[in-house]
């Protein structure tokens, strides 16, 4: 059974190495390929600066996990006894942790003193890994709706969310854990200060917490119980000679948690960076495309009007019916030429023939009957204009009602063809198959039940969906 495992543990790994590979090359792809003249990026300088500290993350292997919490329930201690260090500010104060704070904890052997076979492989299997670890202020610190909307810029960014309670969960908690599972991000519970209640109590609360409070967000596996910085008792001697009891910190009971989070990351530390990259990515390049859509449109609608008003003229002034047809096409090919340069899609003059080509085929009768009442005009504007010298000027009015109608005709024609165009070109400016979001559903896809991603599956192929079909506004 442990050689089953470990094989399926193997497999695991290696696809999640080729899922983290494939987000690579997909960013880079991003960032080479962002195609925005200096007029677009304007407004945008933050989120172009955000994909390039994304691309280093990858790089350079970095998991970034955060800690939220109530104010008094050990954040920061739980922070600095995963590293053994005193880093994170503490305090009998209230919120202590005013202001999003970071370190980064390197897994050595050392770290773990000397753990178990399983724990020292474990990190072994992990060192290249760099792990940057967050202190959040106090979730009731600050107002709701500011709560709200810090929790999700934070927790939208990181790869793995330590929630910390100290004891049975408050409405508050809540409240604040279900927006942040909301988020669609691991969260692993941490029930801190266990030492605190004796055995049964603290068995009796995990219970409760696990089978009640959070049976609907989290599974048992996700919950974990420590003691960050423990109170021990102790019985010393005064100056007098007298005995006192006292109480002083004791060694943190931090173990269960350093080995929950290295597991995750020996089993899928990479998918859950790549996951989090490429969402973030997708979110971060949706936003910029649809600016640089919503700039060319607008010269794109510039150069359509442009193009159907001198065609417009072109076919109204000439008194030639074969050269009509043929005029009108050559400015058609034209527009559609010029549309290509703007989304800067490489097309042939033969290119631009087909797709005028595929577009009347797509029109169907109406570029029939666009070419029958062309036809029809143009004849009987050659007539009326053979005719005028005869009747001595009298049939120039309607030669020139005729020619209007005709132009208008032929206006219209070439206004839907280059709105056609434009939607067309525009979707060729959108990633291709090996995008961002391509990659996300191969993680997804990927995903087996014991992963802690397997949970969210469900809600991340439902944010995919959503990225990929925006509601439009109304």
């Amino acid at each position: 059974m442990d050689d089953w495992q470990a094989t399926i543990d193997s497999l695991n790994r290696w696809q999640a190495e080729i899922n983290y590979q494939k987000a690579q090359e997909s960013l880079r792809h991003v960032l080479l390929n962002l195609d925005l003249k200096e007029e677009e990026k304007r407004g945008l300088e933050a989120e172009i600066e955000r994909l390039q500290l994304i691309l280093q993350k990858l790089e350079n292997s970095v998991v970034q996990i955060a800690a939220f919490g109530m104010v008094g329930k050990g954040k920061s201690s739980v922070l600095n006894a995963l590293i053994g260090e005193e880093i994170f500010a503490t305090g009998p104060l209230h919120g202590v942790t005013r202001d999003i704070k970071q370190t980064n904890w390197r897994l050595t052997t050392e770290t773990f003193g000397e753990g178990s076979g399983n724990i020292q492989r474990l990190v072994r299997e992990t060192e290249e890994v760099q792990i940057q670890l967050i202190d959040t202020p106090g979730i009731d610190e600050i107002n709701g709706e500011a709560r709200e909307k810090l929790a999700k810029e934070i927790a939208s960014q990181v790869d793995l969310i330590l929630f910390v309670i100290a004891g049975d969960i408050t409405r508050v908690e809540y409240q604040a854990l279900c927006q942040l599972r909301e988020v669609g991000k691991p969260i692993i519970l941490v029930f801190n200060k266990i030492d605190q209640y004796p055995l049964a109590d603290r068995q009796e609360i995990y219970e409760t917490i696990s089978n009640v409070r959070v049976k609907q967000l989290l599974s048992p596996d996700e919950i974990v119980m420590v003691a960050a910085s423990p109170l021990v008792t102790m019985a010393v001697k005064d100056s007098t000679g007298k005995i006192r009891i006292v109480k002083k910190r004791g060694k943190p009971q931090i173990e269960p948690l350093r080995q929950k989070i290295l597991e995750i990351l020996y089993r899928e530390g990479k998918s859950l960076v790549a996951l989090n990259a490429m969402l973030s990515v997708g979110e971060i390049n949706q936003k910029l495309v649809q600016q640089k859509l919503l700039y060319r449109d607008k010269i794109a609608e510039r150069i359509i009007q442009k193009t159907a008003l001198t065609k417009a003229t072109a076919i109204a002034l000439n008194p030639v019916t074969a050269i009509d047809l043929f005029t009108g096409a050559l400015i058609d090919v034209a527009m559609i030429l010029n549309l290509s340069q703007l989304y800067h899609i490489p097309m042939t003059k033969e290119g631009a023939i087909q797709l005028l080509q595929k577009i009347a085929f797509t029109l169907g009768g109406i570029s029939l009957s666009d070419i029958l009442v062309t036809l029809g005009l143009s004849s009987l504007k050659g007539i009326l204009g053979i005719a005028s010298p005869v009747s001595g000027g009298l049939s120039l009015l309607p030669y020139t009602s005729v020619a209007i109608t005709q132009g208008a005709v032929a206006g219209v024609s070439t206004y839907t063809i280059g709105q056609i165009t434009k939607v067309y070109l525009a979707k060729g400016a959108s990633w291709g198959e090996n995008g961002p979001l391509a990659v996300v559903e191969n993680i997804i896809n990927s995903l087996d039940e014991t992963s802690i991603l397997h949970r969210l599956k469900g809600e991340l192929r439902a944010k995919l969906l959503r990225k990929r079909s925006p509601k439009r506004q109304s």
